[in-house]
């Protein structure tokens, strides 16, 4: 029902408004109505409907604001909203943190499967609708794999991963295991792949995508990593600001404004990101798959004055690696689990609330140990090409604007060394150097590391993946970009601290290996402080009055103090 005739048959019910002409009106075309026994309350829902439609930016946001913030209201009067709003402004209750669920109406029915069909084969016939030519050799992997593999021989291909750096080490316990993989998956990781290419999203929401998309997120509730993939992809659709009316009509909208709530950090992230990829009133940036805004996840009236970004290393994720740490019970008994089991995400809880005046990002990329286990078999990424493939997309989510500063964990280091580097070579990029004031650097091996020579096990190691060859003590790229960035840094003014592990990191029961030693994680700028910790905890303080943490919330205080006083 249009806002027009909720109108009508209010003021009909006080007997204040004439029978509507025949011709459609809409809330614009009302330049007055009576007010007359009309509640407060109940006058104020038509006045922020049209207060939110008005043509002056401010007032629309002051009109969201002041819907987010009204917790008063019957159910039909959130209704009324919900069924009158345009897509503006409930994009903008959705990234308000007060806004009330039940300004979201249920997405719309969706149809029904094709006779004798199933999601998995839909979901086959949306791949195979996608253009097959011109892609690159990862999309034509993951979609050959989803589209001509059976759910056994798929499972077969998807072996256990020495998940090293902050995803844990699964990999001594699970040797000879297989983890569970079906056709769903496989699509879903081909569908992120495909909706990175524009042309592609448009494809996915001509051939009924968003809705095959909404029915497999709503079958597997349980599920938190296939509902994480169908975000990416939602996400990367939302980057396409011609389908935005579209996502909004299909329902995702209040799929997000639920998810956005979640206790779960990962579901929140991954909604905040498409949310804020919609939301075009209050947003310029736009973040690309694998950068997440840890903090603020919605509109906020606090006066973001600097960036502090957080990359992780080999094996790495966006979250866990950031992880408080675990206990030895913990870590022992539910190493294996998904991730959704780690609720701790440090620079969002801790970080976020020292410091509410940040954003703080968070980015993910895939790495790997050995080219067996690699996720993409094709693919062959040096710390060369990510460090440009990072630049890029954080230069689209507009770091550089304001104040920066680098937190990294092992490889993580080596890609911020080099995208300062690249960027420094690039006049449109001039601002991110000039913006950076500090680098926090927790065990990066700058002179290489012993990783790719340690043979813990041939089946992963005998043919390394390149990542883990350039982290090798002789490797010329590791020792090029040591010293390429000794003499940039010398002219310029940005601070410096090194964190580096004490103690063996242990890889199942029987082994341990001292990733990086303190020769190795010497910069030869900034302070140097050895922790006793492992090559894993380095980055994961225990708790928020642990050494680790306070002297990093030390250094992002000490380092941004004119800019947050500015």
């Amino acid at each position: 029902m249009s806002l027009a005739a909720y109108c009508v048959i209010c003021c009909r019910r006080i007997r204040t408004l004439t029978p509507p002409p025949k011709s459609t009106t809409y809330w614009r075309d009302i330049n007055t109505f009576s007010t007359v026994d009309v509640e407060d309350h109940e006058c104020a829902v038509w006045l922020l409907l049209r207060k939110s439609q008005s043509g002056d930016r401010a007032a629309r946001l002051q009109a969201v604001q002041e819907m987010s913030e009204t917790h008063h209201w019957q159910d039909y009067q959130y209704r009324i909203i919900a069924q009158a709003c345009d897509l503006r402004t409930l994009i903008g209750l959705a990234r308000s943190k007060e806004s009330d669920l039940r300004f979201f109406l249920p997405p719309p029915p969706l149809p029904s499967l094709k006779e004798d069909s199933s999601i998995e084969e839909e979901l086959r016939q949306l791949l195979a609708s996608l253009p097959q030519t011109e892609l690159d050799e990862c999309i034509q992997y993951f979609t050959s794999l989803a589209l001509s593999e059976s759910s056994q021989s798929l499972a077969a291909q998807k072996g256990g991963l020495w998940c090293f750096g902050g995803n844990g080490l699964p990999y001594a316990e699970s040797f000879g295991e297989v983890p569970s993989a079906t056709v769903e998956m496989f699509c879903l990781e081909a569908l992120v792949k495909h909706s990175e290419i524009p042309t592609h999203c448009d494809k996915i929401e001509a051939n009924g995508g968003l809705q095959l998309l909404q029915r497999l997120y709503q079958l597997h509730k349980d599920c938190p990593k296939i509902q994480r993939n169908i975000m990416r992809i939602i996400g990367n659709m939302a980057l396409n600001e011609h389908l935005h009316s579209t996502i909004v009509r299909s329902g995702w909208v209040s799929i997000l404004a639920e998810a956005v709530k979640s206790h779960r950090i990962m579901e929140a992230s991954h909604a905040a990101r498409t949310l804020a990829n919609l939301d075009r009133e209050t947003m310029q940036e736009k973040y690309q798959d694998g950068v997440y805004v840890l903090h603020p996840q919605y509109r906020t009236s606090q006066p973001i004055k600097a960036d502090v970004l957080f990359i992780h290393g080999l094996m790495g994720a966006a979250f866990k690696t950031w992880r408080q740490q675990d206990s030895e019970q913990v870590l022992t008994e539910k190493i294996l689990e998904d991730e959704a089991s780690y609720t701790t995400c440090w620079p969002k809880t801790w970080l976020a609330r020292d410091c509410p005046a940040l954003r703080i990002i968070s980015v993910e990329y895939d790495t790997s140990l050995s080219d067996w286990r690699t996720r993409c078999p094709m693919e062959r990424k040096s710390i060369a090409f990510r460090s440009n493939e990072l630049l890029r997309k954080l230069r689209a989510a507009g770091v550089g604007d304001r104040p920066v500063i680098w937190v990294s964990h092992s490889m993580g280091g080596l890609l911020v060394k080099k995208m300062l580097l690249e960027a420094s070579k690039k006049p449109e990029m001039s601002t991110v150097i000039n913006n950076t004031r500090g680098i926090i650097f927790y065990s990066v091996p700058h002179h290489g590391s012993h990783l790719a020579e340690y043979s813990v096990n041939i089946r992963y190691l005998l043919f390394p993946s390149l990542e883990v060859k350039e982290l090798s003590k002789d490797s010329p790229a590791l020792k090029t970009l040591q010293d390429d960035f000794l003499e940039f840094a010398k002219d310029k003014n940005f601070q410096v601290l090194n964190f580096v592990e004490t103690l063996p990191t242990y890889i199942g029961s029987m082994i341990k290996l001292h990733v990086v030693p303190v020769e190795s994680a010497d910069l030869g700028i900034g302070d140097l402080i050895p922790v006793d910790v492992d090559h894993l905890n380095i980055c994961k303080p225990k708790k928020k009055d642990a050494f680790l943490y306070q002297r990093t919330l030390q250094f992002i205080c000490e380092t941004l103090a004119k800019d947050l006083e500015n």
